[in-house]
């Protein structure tokens, strides 16, 4: 489903009027949510998925209470659309963060492992007892290890290495301490860089709670090679088993990325053709040690 200007235009007319003649700009990319640039300084994002309107209503909620403390830009809504007539799910005005998508723009400066570690140990607090959370992000992996045989379906080469890895996190020790705010969903298209560097994080949507293994995953899905020793260094909070859980939460997203990315190559339905390279680097990190 792709909506068009003119609707956005519309639904800003008619609940936000003071924004509604600031510049309108198509923006590329988008999963659940299909996004506009709004002046110089503003997003506008509609859900375009079934479980998108949920998402936004998530970072509505949430990320206004985390965002003060974030070292990164970070897209906190700054006026809500509620459903009308015109459109029947909730929307967004957003913060524009500044940057290009790390799927299209990849992180190369050996720094960034700071960067991260620094977001991560300003998210992962414990979060309150009301705090989303999700049946895919944040949990034991052995409640997704039915599924892990067909995610290998997306490889023809390095499969024994992948399940070996697999195999370690989910024998690993489970997460016992308090559910940690999460993001949920780090991966190249969720974050965006400028020369190399990490500038900023994105979508929210499945911000959660519980064992931060699942964002550190992302010292292999993000960082340039050989970079996730400097990045748990600087994080500084994660024991042997939460990095050999972490390392098992990179395999499942390297899979999922090459499956999507193959989607996309092939022009299929949902796929995103910048996801396969993305997700073969982040195979190779992780298995790399």
């Amino acid at each position: 489903m792709r909506y068009e200007q003119d609707l956005v235009r519309a639904l800003l007319h008619e609940q936000h009027p003071d924004l509604a003649a600031l510049e309108l700009r198509d923006v590329e990319g988008g999963w659940d949510n299909q996004q506009w640039r709004l002046g110089p300084d503003l997003a506008v994002r509609l859900p375009r998925s079934d479980r998108a309107p949920g998402l936004l209503r998530t970072e509505q909620a949430w990320l206004p209470v985390l965002a003060e403390r974030l070292p990164l830009p970070v897209p906190t809504p700054v006026r809500v659309g509620e459903p009308s007539p015109r459109f029947a799910h909730p929307w967004t005005i957003a913060h524009w963060v500044a940057g290009e998508p790390a799927d299209r723009a990849p992180i190369t400066r050996p720094d960034a492992a700071d960067t991260l570690a620094g977001f991560l140990r300003a998210l992962h607090h414990p979060a309150p007892f009301d705090a989303p959370a999700s049946s895919t992000r944040g949990v034991p992996l052995a409640q997704l290890d039915p599924e892990f045989p067909s995610w290998l379906e997306a490889i023809s080469t390095n499969a024994d290495a992948a399940r070996e890895v697999w195999d370690e996190a989910v024998a690993a020790p489970a997460w016992t301490g308090s559910p940690l705010w999460l993001h949920g969903d780090l991966h190249p298209a969720n974050v965006v860089t400028q020369d190399g560097a990490l500038t900023g994080v994105i979508d929210f949507g499945d911000l959660s709670s519980g064992d931060p293994a699942t964002d550190l995953s992302a010292a292999w899905i993000l960082l340039p090679a050989d970079a996730a020793p400097r990045f748990f260094a600087a994080y500084a909070q994660a024991d042997e088993a939460t990095i050999t859980r972490a390392r098992g939460w990179a395999v499942m997203r390297a899979l999922n990325l090459i499956w999507i990315g193959q989607r996309g190559r092939n022009g299929l339905p949902g796929g995103k053709p910048t996801w396969e390279p993305a997700g073969y680097a982040t195979l190779e990190r992780v298995l790399a040690g």
